[in-house]
């Protein structure tokens, strides 16, 4: 049983430590204003937190995992390990000098240090999203924050409530803001902690009768959260300090408004259903990327403080934390690197599954449909490279690629043998797949297939229910689903 398998347990233990060390920084995040400003104790501020991050991790995690895939899906258990420790380390390091960095950040880093030490293609443009939310999110943030602020006086103003009561009624405000942070912590978070480890799905799907299934990703992000909500009992309460009292004093109501506009910032880059309403109103979509919590919370206090002058605000205390993102992807890329190469050259430990990259005619063939030009390809025609840079850095030598072209020319030219029977479909999850898929899928039984693209050029000729549309933000959503279905059918044959 896959599920009990020791060496998977160990290696795992990286993801559990960075979920610690995420709980035990971030939560800071949610509840440090609370605590910090003697509105909410420690103790109940911890268990919600704990609860509600559980929750978000294992309902709504899914979203900004996809991201951290397209950067650099980290393909043997080993890698997965060691960019989980040391973006664990990192983390860790920067909550015993108690400064709330970013584990967005630590993974990141992490990844390209993978990256770099098995020679995979980094997707410029995922990480150039990635980045552009580390400057979005604390000024979106703030600006959230200044105007809940002002909306928040204005209210209070006019109901006229007494002090007591008041201060009774912002407890519990802070208490449900704390609920709905942890949650998006979790939702939003949990891709940091257990990104690395879904592209090699260490876990066999689990079917509950016929109606409730828990996928390999699900019990990731499950184990991720508990151990989320475990660094946050254990751990959190000096990073809760700094964030609730030394960046600047706070009232109740600016405490309260500080984790409802990082719970804001939050959800909005990790919510599917919240996309798929944009879509459908045909209005721009927010991309679902992992961001930093602390940005987020670090960016509302200085909202309020800059609505309010300006003076209140520590700014060495800001630019010490600060220098602490930046430095944080940097320590944990090294970290990795270094670490990979002890791994494997020391532990004798996979670091990386050995994967084969063929340019065959049937390859270039699907480059022309998907509009890569390959004139001047036919050179590389039947050769075969080890990593997915060197493909790429062979085919770009030739002709110009974009970002995107690049990672299509990795994902068509991955050889991955499939061969469909029946007692593969008969062992399959087939909860989210249609009547009119499923037959699809049966009419292929016997078939093998040397690449994976080749199985879903085949069943989008069978049903248009399998076709990748392409093109505008409903399509969007629509082959994202279609990708995702895809994705399993590929680990499952």
């Amino acid at each position: 049983i896959v599920l009990l398998d020791p060496t998977v347990l160990i290696f795992l233990s990286s993801g559990l430590f960075l979920g610690w060390s995420l709980g035990a920084n971030d939560a800071a995040n949610v509840f440090g204003t609370a605590v910090g400003s003697r509105m909410v104790r420690f103790t109940t501020a911890a268990l919600i937190c704990g609860v509600f991050v559980v929750l978000g991790a294992f309902v709504s995690g899914t979203g900004a995992a996809q991201t951290l895939g397209k950067l650099g899906a980290v393909n043997a258990l080993g890698g997965s390990f060691m960019a989980a420790l040391a973006a664990g380390l990192t983390v860790y390091w920067m909550t015993k000098l108690g400064l709330p960095v970013s584990t967005s950040q630590a993974i990141i880093g992490s990844i390209i240090g993978w990256n770099l030490f098995s020679d995979s293609y980094t997707d410029i443009s995922s990480l150039l999203k990635i980045l552009s939310t580390w400057i979005i999110c604390p000024l979106l943030s703030a600006v959230i924050a200044a105007l809940l602020f002002t909306l928040a006086k204005i209210f209070v103003r006019k109901i006229g409530v007494g002090l007591i009561r008041m201060d009774g009624y912002t407890r519990l405000a802070l208490i449900l803001a704390g609920a709905f942070g942890a949650y998006s912590l979790g939702a939003n978070n949990i891709a940091n902690v257990m990104g690395v480890f879904v592209p090699v799905a260490p876990f066999p799907d689990l079917q509950f009768g016929q109606d409730f299934s828990v996928s390999s990703a699900q019990q990731l992000f499950l184990v991720g959260g508990l151990a989320i909500a475990v660094g946050v009992f254990t751990y959190s309460k000096r990073v809760m300090m700094t964030v609730g009292s030394e960046l600047m004093t706070l009232t109740p109501l600016a405490a309260w408004v500080a984790v409802m506009s990082h719970s804001i910032v939050l959800f909005l880059f990790a919510s599917e259903r919240l996309e798929q309403l944009l879509a459908n109103m045909s209005l721009p979509t927010i991309p679902l990327v992992p961001v930093s919590s602390s940005q987020a919370v670090v960016g509302a206090v200085i909202g309020i403080g800059m609505l309010q002058g300006g003076r209140e605000i520590q700014w060495p205390r800001i630019y010490g934390i600060v220098r602490g993102w930046v430095i944080t992807p940097v320590i944990s890329c090294l970290l990795c690197f270094v670490g990979l190469y002890f791994l494997q050259n020391v532990f004798q430990q996979e670091v990386q599954r050995e994967s084969n990259y063929l340019l065959s005619t049937r390859v270039l063939e699907k480059f022309q449909k998907e509009g890569i030009e390959t004139t001047g390809l036919n050179q590389l025609s039947d050769s075969t490279f080890s990593s997915s840079a060197e493909l790429v850095r062979a085919v770009s030598s030739i002709v110009p690629l974009s970002s995107q072209q690049g990672l299509k020319v990795v994902e068509f030219s991955l050889q991955k043998s499939l061969l469909i029977t029946q007692e593969k479909i008969a062992s399959m999850d087939k909860k989210g797949l249609s009547s009119i898929q499923l037959d699809a899928l049966n009419q292929l039984q016997g078939q093998t297939f040397n690449f994976p693209w080749q199985l879903g050029d085949s069943l989008a000729e069978i049903s248009s229910e399998w076709e990748v549309r392409g093109g505008g933000l409903k399509n969007k959503l629509h082959d994202r689903k279609i990708k995702q279905k895809l994705a399993y059918l590929y680990r499952n044959f």
